[in-house]
């Protein structure tokens, strides 16, 4: 999918972390389809998420619906030493950054919602979901400090989720669950536990 190109007599579109940008002199971009790049970003974000957490990661082939294992192993966990998850990303520009009233609403299939809700299961789930800029010009800037990743990831573990639409359903995505390093060690600490993500 080829994406519009700016006016090239336009003003300057944005400013990011360094300063105004020029349309003019934005990258030359490949044309692979927004929504293909968009999930090779969300899968860099769990990535970086997964390092920091000192977790690994593997991939399910041929992939049955869940995207991605995490797996986490600590002396302190009682069930097992180590603990895995599986995790399902969505990825998203409809939503804008910083959501009001502390959660956001995301619509799933329903046969992917009944794969997510099924309980009890002998390996949690959890549903992630990154809201990203409409302009892939806003997804990323780096700095000698810094590498931002725009905008967040949000999780939830949706078991026991009805389903209430007729071909999908709504789900609520609590903004107070960012989905980092932090939140995916407590995660797999509760799992290790015995308990629930």
């Amino acid at each position: 999918m080829a994406l519009a190109q700016p006016d090239p007599g336009g003003p300057p579109a944005r400013a990011d972390a360094f300063g105004p940008v020029d349309q003019r002199t934005a990258p030359l971009r490949d044309s692979l389809a927004t929504t293909a790049c968009m999930e090779t970003l969300q899968v860099g974000y769990l990535h970086a998420v997964a390092a920091a957490a000192g977790c690994s990661l593997s991939q399910p082939f041929p992939d049955n619906g869940i995207d991605w294992h995490v797996s986490h192993g600590a002396a302190a966990h009682t069930v097992d030493d180590e603990v895995t998850i599986k995790v399902q990303l969505k990825c998203t520009y409809q939503i804008p950054p910083h959501p009001a009233g502390g959660e956001f609403s995301f619509t799933l299939d329903n046969a992917h919602l009944v794969k997510l809700a099924r309980t009890p299961v002998s390996v949690h789930k959890i549903l992630v979901v990154m809201l990203v800029p409409r302009s892939q010009d806003e997804w990323l800037s780096a700095g000698p400090g810094s590498l931002d990743l725009r905008h967040c990831c949000y999780w939830t573990n949706l078991a026991g989720h009805a389903v209430t639409g007729r071909y999908r359903t709504t789900v609520r995505i609590p903004t107070a669950r960012i989905f980092d390093d932090r939140a995916l060690c407590d995660i797999m600490a509760r799992v290790g536990a015995g308990g629930r993500p």
